[in-house]
């Protein structure tokens, strides 16, 4: 199994409810790397790479999210692989933080 990557956006009551904190501790956990962050239009995008087990693992933890979020839809893209090196969470100036 090689690495694999892949872009979401995942829609939903997913801003405000801890939703990037508690990917970037599922990310860590699996060993998965990339980013997090709130759109300004309520949704939360993420960039993961990493093992393409711990990639779909993270993927189906996407659609459950944190225990006080509602996950509607997440839409994926399967990308090429850009090397990050850890999961962060981008504190950008968004709408809302969580």
């Amino acid at each position: 199994m090689g690495i694999t990557a892949f872009s979401a956006v995942v829609t939903g009551r997913v801003q405000g409810v801890g939703f990037r904190w508690t990917a970037a501790a599922e990310a860590e956990r699996l060993g998965v790397k990339g980013w997090v962050r709130n759109t300004s239009g309520g949704e939360v995008e993420v960039w993961a790479e990493g093992p393409e087990a711990a990639a779909h693992e993270f993927l189906a933890w996407l659609h459950r999210g944190p225990r006080h979020a509602r996950v509607d839809e997440v839409c994926v893209v399967w990308m090429p692989v850009h090397g990050y090196k850890r999961f962060s969470i981008d504190h950008g100036a968004c709408s809302k933080t969580d």
